[in-house]
């Protein structure tokens, strides 16, 4: 960090990250092969409270082989966050699957509950023990919820109706991970996939998990992110699988980044309790709201921009900031806006739009000094029109 430019989520290391990088470079055990890739999964585990982690290279990766582990095929439908990073709904085209979008509520600014369960109740009809779209005839077979932001869905209506009409849930905890759910983590006690890119809040460069409780499915998952090899020395391969495995050298950075989490999420609930303090009395300026049940993991500080209230609109403001070496960015486009998704299947879609085109996501970082915040509050109070 400099005086001169904030950045919207650098990374920051507060522990042993190059004590055990340096050590993976010094013994050549930089691969898939290395011992900080297990490591990395036990502590990761441990610490979601599950059973079971696998990590991946990517995400997307984790996403791709989660949507497999929980049967979705080709021609079946997914129903997902509308208001999402497009990782999940490119993933469902991966199997060959299609997704169909869910709008946010506007309390919370996660997947509306009471739309999933009108669409899934009234949409739907049950037919030869499966659950079929009306629209489209084809079989939908899972619920993918994205915890946007740091912030959780509501959980419990989800996996009722999952229940209800027999759906896998897989969930999208990429920018949740530390965050809570009536008292319980993110990414336990059911399947769940989680990002650890350079802007997260652990980050191993580039990477990604599954977590589960379900011996044989993390059992399946480590079989097919090593290329469902069969025998241990022969190379003998019965199914397609990927090369999806997270090398030892990515996990050692992981590792060392896991072993702070508790200090990294407390910075993180630092930053949002300032922001929350410093622009409470800025006219049109409003933060996303966490709700009763939940504690929020604060991945990236998020207001909505009034313009009538404000003077100028989210992305002037964004403007304004760059203009004086603030980094600030809007949240995702709506899947149903996404040309890479054109005509695919939306239930609502008004409330996605309108949170998108006021949103806009600030300086979040883990090691933000109180200066450089401060100095983002001046800034937005200053450009007020």
């Amino acid at each position: 960090m400099t005086s001169t430019q904030i950045p919207l989520s650098a990374p920051f290391m507060l522990g042993n990250e190059l004590e055990y990088v340096t050590e993976a470079v010094n013994t050549t055990w930089v691969s898939t092969a290395g011992s900080f890739t297990s490591r990395f999964e036990r502590r990761l585990a441990d610490f979601v409270g599950a059973g079971h982690a696998v990590a991946t290279n990517s995400g997307t990766a984790a996403l791709h082989v989660a949507l497999l582990l929980a049967g979705v095929e080709a021609d079946d439908e997914v129903l997902v966050s509308d208001m999402t990073f497009i990782a999940p709904v490119n993933a469902i085209r991966y199997v060959g699957a299609w997704p169909v979008f869910v709008d946010a509520e506007d309390a919370y600014w996660q997947l509306d509950t009471d739309l999933l369960a009108k669409f899934l109740r009234g949409e739907c009809t049950a037919r030869n023990g499966e659950l079929r779209n009306r629209t489209s005839g084809r079989r939908v077979r899972a619920i993918l919820p994205v915890h946007l932001l740091g912030h959780p869905c509501d959980l419990d209506p989800i996996r009722e109706l999952a229940a209800e009409h027999d759906l896998a849930v897989i969930e999208d905890s990429t920018e949740s991970l530390g965050a809570l759910y009536r008292g319980r983590k993110i990414g336990a006690g059911g399947l769940s996939c989680l990002s650890f890119n350079g802007n997260k809040l652990v980050t191993t460069g580039g990477g990604g998990a599954i977590v589960t409780d379900d011996a044989p499915l993390a059992e399946r998952a480590l079989y097919l992110t090593t290329q469902a090899k069969d025998d241990p020395l022969e190379y003998v391969h019965r199914a397609i699988g990927f090369n999806y495995r997270m090398p030892s050298l990515n996990a050692a950075l992981g590792l060392g980044q896991l072993e702070k989490i508790e200090e990294r999420l407390e910075w993180k609930r630092r930053v949002a309790e300032r922001y929350a303090g410093g622009l409470a009395e800025v006219a049109g300026i409003s933060p996303m709201p966490q709700a009763p049940w939940a504690r929020c993991a604060w991945w990236l500080y998020t207001v909505r921009v009034d313009k009538a209230a404000y003077g100028r609109d989210s992305r002037e403001l964004m403007r304004g900031l760059a203009s004086e070496g603030i980094m600030s960015r809007p949240i995702f486009e709506p899947m149903h806006r996404s040309k890479a998704h054109e005509g695919r299947q939306a239930v609502g879609g008004a409330v996605s739009e309108r949170i998108v085109a006021e949103a806009l996501s600030l300086p979040s970082s883990v090691g933000l000094t109180e200066e450089d915040q401060q100095r983002v509050i001046d800034t937005i109070k200053e450009f007020a029109g």
